[in-house]
């Protein structure tokens, strides 16, 4: 099936105006319907949450899975025909490549959408490394996933979509390094240097049609992650939001759909916090 391209036309008083001699951009916006979108880590958690909410808008989705190859499984099955699971770990460069191969050739197109959502690692409370004694081993085990990782994803995938003109990459972050309330120092440095690579790779890939954009979240009820989490602490931090609520990962989906939509079509390099307001950045 060929992408269906939207045109979107605009005045310098930003709106729109076909047939106009004021025209000075057009920007390319392809309808999340007509989408292959690569979700990496995608087998459990957000992963999970934003394949369902790709699928259920019409898009393709690649279900990336290191270690749950149950979990992915399953999910693929229960997605059917519109979604299949493929492991490739995504420090891996070699593995990345012919992941994003054997995608392409089964849905016949091009990966138009990323989302760098893997992560390897264990909110453990008081039992995380503090500063005194933390390893250097801990931050580069989160830099070569996080960082490591994206950047094999993009290298991977950007040719692909500069050659149609459009792309969207939605990297997932933390609001922990706006609001450090648990010092979890070797995750939140690694997410914080990949809203950094968010903002560059902005810069570099803008001129072919891909914007690149961060969705920031914190506690998620419920994930894997998350479960173990009293009801008492889930309440503890509604009550800290305007919205009383703490968000679910569907709803954190959601905001991830907005940045692969038409909607999103001028944003880019942009972070955005995802947490009923408990951050207001």
């Amino acid at each position: 099936m060929q992408p269906v391209f939207v045109d979107v036309r605009l005045a310098f008083d930003g709106s729109a105006a076909y047939g106009s001699a004021s025209f000075f951009s057009v920007r390319q916006a392809m309808e999340i319907r007509d989408q292959i979108v690569l979700i990496t880590g995608g087998a459990r958690g957000v992963g999970a949450a934003a394949a369902r909410a790709f699928v259920g808008q019409g898009a393709r989705v690649v279900i990336n899975w290191r270690a749950s190859g149950e979990q992915a499984q399953g999910l693929a099955t229960e997605l059917g025909e519109r979604a299949v699971a493929i492991q490739a770990d995504v420090t891996d460069r070699a593995a990345v490549e012919a992941m994003v191969a054997q995608a392409e050739a089964h849905f016949g197109g091009a990966i138009s959408t990323v989302v760098n959502n893997a992560l390897d690692y264990s909110f453990n409370g008081d039992a995380r490394a503090q500063m005194a004694d933390i390893p250097w081993a801990d931050m580069e085990r989160q830099f070569s996933t996080v960082i490591h990782g994206a950047l094999n994803v993009i290298q991977a995938t950007a040719p692909g979509m500069s050659a149609q003109g459009f792309g969207r990459v939605v990297n997932i972050g933390t609001n922990l390094f706006q609001n450090p309330v648990v010092p979890y120092h070797d995750y939140t440095a690694a997410k914080a240097a990949l809203l950094s690579l968010t903002r560059t790779a902005a810069g570099d890939l803008g001129p072919s049609g891909i914007t690149v954009n961060m969705v920031s979240g914190g506690l998620l009820r419920t994930t894997d992650a998350s479960a173990a989490t009293p009801d008492a602490v889930f309440d503890l931090i509604a009550g800290m939001t305007p919205l009383r609520s703490v968000t679910t990962p569907q709803e954190f989906a959601d905001a991830v759909l907005f940045f692969a939509s038409p909607w999103s079509r001028a944003v880019t390099g942009q972070n955005l916090v995802v947490d009923g307001g408990l951050v207001r950045d």
